[in-house]
């Protein structure tokens, strides 16, 4: 029996000496030393705030138009017997050029017609004087004779008649003029729609032009470019003054510039977009106010613009790209931490953002783009190399 016994409760006796040993041996291990996980910065291109004294640029685009476009219309009926060759798509004009000549035979007889009939009022006009004159001599003894005895009516007819002749000789004369047709103005053609040997009645389109000494470009702002600008609704500029505009343009693989002045502002918000449109002008397209490589500011082309505006001192410059929307902008701490702060822009262009407030100068703002932004995160900031030194690497 108590070899029995013995033999059941060995193996338990070991079983309990052996979990006793491990807890006290789990129990006198040393704890392992605890340590904070390391955060991992992001790496971000950064630029450094800079307190500069400026003058704003605002950017916008527009197309270029002729200050002066029509349609040439003939003004008397005719065929057309001749046409410059300068009356073609592309083809320029100086002012009182003939462009086009009409059949002008009838108008020559209408002419002589018209100079016979004056003449022949002349000589009306000489009879009922002279007829008058003896009236008057003949009724010297009577009493209070009549205007009709005396002849005066009759002078007054023939004077009328007179005048008219010589209105009828007037429009004849101007009537063969217009057989010959030329502009006020030097100019180009855009689009010629008759040519010799075809018959046109008065009013019928011959082809349209415009004219080259001054062109527009329509130039849409919005409210914050206005402030920029800091010109008043309405704005119009001293003739031959404005301000300076810089136009530019991509031509062939070629970016060419132009100089214009801006002359005037609307006077209403136009009610669809809720923007306001400026006037820009340059002189001579054509001519001295071509590009430097001898482009002309041709009508139809789409261009981009550089107004002036207003000078800013001691304004916070960051670049564009560092601009978040809604006004945000991501500041690296100087423990290399991410701030997001809400600033107020003065001015954005296409390179440049100008701040009045939520930065100081010397702070460096994020200009790259940044997955997931969470404030107080670990950045490790780096200036954005140049192409030169990007090219090296």
């Amino acid at each position: 029996m108590l070899r029995k016994l013995l033999r059941v409760s060995a193996p338990i006796a070991v079983i309990g000496l052996g979990l006793g040993a491990f807890t006290l041996l789990h129990a006198a291990k040393p704890e392992p030393a605890r340590e904070d996980p390391e955060l991992r910065p992001t790496t971000v291109y950064t630029a450094t705030v800079d307190a500069v004294d400026t003058q704003l640029k605002v950017e916008t685009q527009g197309e270029v138009r002729a200050r002066t476009a029509l349609e040439v219309v003939a003004q008397v009926g005719g065929r057309i017997t001749a046409v410059s060759t300068e009356f073609t798509e592309g083809g320029r004009f100086d002012a009182g050029e003939v462009l086009i000549e009409l059949e002008d035979t009838d108008y020559q007889l209408a002419l002589r017609q018209a100079e016979a009939a004056l003449a022949e009022t002349e000589l009306a006009v000489q009879q009922a004087l002279a007829d008058a004159d003896v009236a008057r001599k003949q009724l010297a003894a009577t009493p209070n004779p009549s205007a009709l005895a005396l002849k005066k009516p009759q002078i007054v007819q023939a004077r009328a008649r007179q005048a008219a002749a010589e209105a009828g000789l007037e429009r004849a004369r101007l009537d063969l003029a217009r057989t010959r047709i030329s502009l006020p103005f030097a100019g180009r053609v855009q689009a010629k729609a008759v040519d010799v040997g075809q018959y046109v009645n008065a009013g019928t389109p011959l082809g349209s032009v415009f004219a080259v000494d001054t062109v527009e470009v329509r130039l849409p702002l919005t409210d914050r470019q206005l402030a920029a600008l800091d010109l008043p609704i309405g704005y119009r500029a001293t003739p031959g003054e404005g301000r300076p505009v810089a136009f530019s343009a991509d031509i062939a693989g070629r970016l060419h510039s132009w100089r214009g002045r801006l002359v005037r502002l609307d006077a209403a918000v136009d009610p669809t977009t809720r923007l306001v449109y400026g006037m820009a002008e340059v002189d001579a397209p054509y001519g001295e106010g071509r590009s430097a490589a001898g482009m002309p500011l041709a009508v139809g082309l789409f261009v981009n613009a550089e107004i002036a505006g207003r000078p800013l001192e001691n304004a916070l410059r960051i670049p564009a790209a560092a601009l978040r929307p809604g006004n945000a902008v991501y500041v690296v701490n100087p423990r290399d931490r991410l701030e997001m702060r809400s600033v107020r822009v003065l001015h954005q262009g296409r390179e440049h953002a100008f701040i009045d407030g939520g930065l100081r100068a010397g702070e460096a703002v994020v200009t790259s783009a940044l997955e997931n932004p969470i404030e107080g995160m670990a950045l490790r900031g780096e200036q954005r190399p140049t192409f030169a030194a990007a090219g090296e690497h």
